[in-house]
């Protein structure tokens, strides 16, 4: 399944998943430090949905939220 989601509060605009069985296939931050939101799709490749929710959720940068919060939020929308 591939879904869109339009972030809040980070610098990043929207977060392109690709989930099949579960597991994360792939994550693409549209926008955002570069650096940072690839490592952290790199880092999520393989990694069963609800284990990703559970090391994300929180994390915070500004706005009371961040971009891996922000992934957080999307997977949770997702399933």
């Amino acid at each position: 399944m591939k879904t869109r989601f339009k972030t809040k509060g980070t610098c990043a605009r929207f977060i392109d998943l690709e989930i099949a069985d579960g597991k994360i296939v792939k994550v693409d931050f549209v926008g955002g430090c570069a650096g940072n939101t690839q490592g952290v799709a790199s880092l999520l490749e393989d990694v069963p949905v609800a284990s990703a929710i559970a090391k994300l959720k929180g994390i915070v940068c500004r706005n009371a939220t961040s971009c891996p919060d922000q992934l957080a939020q999307a997977l949770e929308e997702v399933v």
